[in-house]
């Protein structure tokens, strides 16, 4: 098992092919300067002792060198030990409104960023809690399955945008009967749902089915994004400001937080609601709830202890610089003997 640790330098391996064009350059400048200076026979009685292949072996030389620094400098890592580790948590699935009203800009910098900064904040203060992502606006999409890997979580939550479904408005019950089919370990006591809106709920089902979801051990807990005053949503292009959405009468729609709907979806699925102003208040108070929570140890990893491996190859590196300052240009009297290229000694 082996880490490369710092990959970019990885670019530095380019170096290698420069020097090689460059030799191949300098020895067709060489060669025409010469044959303007002088014939091949003439040149040879002038520098016997030149030679092409000493030549080719310093850059080979030099070029094994640059390779095994840039190497060092990318840090390889071996693995040496191999060691059990058993993972506790319970598993969170974050479902996120992406309808066209989580654009107000009630809150900086709108409603649809700052569900995401909430989101990625609460993922940041995790430890070994599996987690599940969801987008929702007319219906609901499943965006990530449940995983440990938090890092494609953030990769993906950042992608999410009011564009990603076409059908438009609340449903925040598809997001709970999606989130439902979510969690894959029957054995698992505690099972959290945490809903990321502004409330806005055009079917009304939301509260049934978060008490069908309660019935199964979900909990559900909704986090409030937006003002009750409510605010315009507005029409960008490279964004600025064109208009705001209207409509049928012409009339400029404001779209406001209904944490009413959302402290009855939280009640019935025994969670809690949360204003989302604050995101520390936001962030502390999911950390005090899960860690009240019983843990669950649904997996056990090999994880292996791996060793910098960068000194080998440095040592290397520095090798062939040594050879390559004492490797002469000019024929030795063994490449005499050799005779590699069939020259007339």
């Amino acid at each position: 098992m082996y880490q490369l640790e710092e990959k970019i330098w990885f670019w530095a391996l380019l170096v290698v092919p420069a020097i090689i064009v460059m030799f191949i350059l300098l020895q067709i400048w060489k060669n025409h300067t010469q044959k303007n200076f002088a014939n091949k026979h003439l040149l040879d009685r002038l520098s016997p002792n030149r030679s092409l292949f000493k030549s080719i072996l310093k850059v080979l030389v030099l070029s094994l060198a640059f390779a095994c620094l840039a190497i060092a400098l990318v840090n390889p890592k071996i693995g040496t030990k191999l060691e059990t580790v058993k993972r506790e948590g319970v598993d969170i699935v974050f479902a996120v409104d992406v309808s066209k009203s989580m654009l107000a800009e009630d809150v900086a910098p709108n409603r649809l960023e700052k569900s995401k900064q909430l989101v990625t904040q609460i993922i940041n203060n995790l430890a070994s809690d599996r987690i599940g992502i969801i987008a929702y606006a007319g219906r609901a999409f499943p965006q990530l399955p449940i995983t440990t890997d938090y890092s494609s979580a953030k990769m993906f939550l950042q992608g999410m945008n009011t564009e990603m479904l076409s059908s438009q408005g609340t449903a925040i019950d598809e997001a709970i009967q999606l989130a439902r089919t979510y969690y894959d370990d029957e054995d698992q006591t505690n099972r959290v749902l945490i809903i990321i809106s502004d409330g806005e709920d055009h079917n009304n089902l939301a509260v049934e089915i978060a008490e069908a979801a309660n019935d199964e051990g979900i909990k559900i807990f909704t986090i409030g994004v937006g003002e009750a005053k409510g605010a315009p949503i507005p029409i960008k292009r490279n964004g600025i400001v064109l208009n705001y959405k209207k409509d049928n009468s012409g009339e400029t729609v404001i779209t406001k937080l209904n944490e009413e709907t959302l402290i009855q979806i939280a009640e019935e699925a025994n969670g809690e609601y949360i204003n989302g102003r604050n995101t520390n208040t936001v962030v502390e108070t999911i950390r005090e709830i899960l860690n009240k929570m019983d843990k669950k140890e649904f997996e056990a990893k090999q994880f292996a202890e791996y060793k910098d491996q960068f000194q080998l190859f440095l040592g290397l590196a520095i090798f062939f610089l040594f050879i390559d300052v004492f490797l002469l240009e000019r024929k030795t009297a063994w490449l005499r003997r050799l005779n590699l290229f069939n020259e007339n000694l």
